[in-house]
């Protein structure tokens, strides 16, 4: 109760809608003749879509806006290939003038 949160399970709804998600682009890389394994989500957005308009009845005969506010999700799968590990180099790194000139006085008060 820290911070005043509930507890609660997660966005279970969204979330699943967004495992269906990956599921539709798993399959449809099987289509293309993709393999699956080798995919990475390389770009996810999220974009709001018109609001849906209904009505919900209320009592003594009045009528309120019952809105609901659906998304369009946009996902681009890569197919990358096996990571390869940097290679280190032996050049020495880039300091700023100011820490070369502390670097310089520390020598010289030594």
């Amino acid at each position: 109760k820290q911070w005043y949160q509930r507890r609660v399970r997660g966005p279970k709804k969204s979330a699943g809608v967004f495992l269906d998600l990956l599921k539709n682009a798993e399959s449809n890389a099987e289509v293309k003749g993709l393999e699956v394994d080798s995919l990475v989500i390389d770009h996810i957005q999220v974009n709001r879509a018109p609001q849906m308009r209904r009505r919900t009845y209320r009592a003594h005969g009045r009528i309120n806006p019952f809105m609901c506010s659906p998304c369009h999700v946009e996902m681009i799968l890569t197919e990358t290939e096996s990571i390869v590990a940097k290679e280190e180099e032996d050049a020495p790194k880039k300091r700023s003038k100011k820490k070369e000139a502390r670097a310089r006085a520390r020598l010289g008060a030594e």
